[in-house]
């Protein structure tokens, strides 16, 4: 059993390109990388080059690093923050072949994760993405073929 309520048998995934200042360069080619991987993984669909019954394009909308939780106790921090939220979206245009009025376009995707300002950013960015990552497949599955 799958989680997919199609018929459809292929989809085609393109490849997402980034939109943002921030993001590192290779986040629309792992992004999309993980999509396709998510299909495979949890669906019977066959990922295809061209000709996908169901179709879905996109990019990275937003990468976006926010300080989020004031810190108590400590008066000469009046402007720094004990969490910060780093906050990606992706925008998604998705074709569906066998059952068009499920198509939708321009929809967006986001998830957050907060990381402690102890904590270097680069040593833990590429999990912080992961788990961000993990959530927006889920929704866009769910959107696109797992009927929810």
């Amino acid at each position: 059993m799958t989680g997919a309520a199609t018929t459809a048998q292929t989809i085609q995934i393109e490849q997402f390109f980034n939109n943002t200042d921030l993001a590192p360069a290779n986040i629309a080619q792992t992004f999309t990388n993980s999509l396709k991987d998510y299909y495979q993984r949890n669906s019977s669909l066959r990922v295809v080059q061209k000709g996908g019954e169901l179709q879905v394009e996109g990019v990275i909308s937003e990468y976006r690093i926010n300080p989020i939780a004031p810190q108590a106790g400590n008066p000469q921090a009046n402007n720094s923050a004990a969490l910060t939220r780093l906050t990606i979206a992706v925008k998604i245009n998705y074709v569906d072949g066998i059952e068009p009025k499920n198509s939708f376009k321009d929809r967006s995707f986001s998830f957050y994760k907060d990381f402690d300002n102890n904590e270097n950013f680069t040593s833990i960015q590429e999990d912080l993405e992961k788990k961000i990552f993990e959530q927006i497949l889920i929704d866009i599955f769910n959107a696109t073929i797992g009927n929810w």
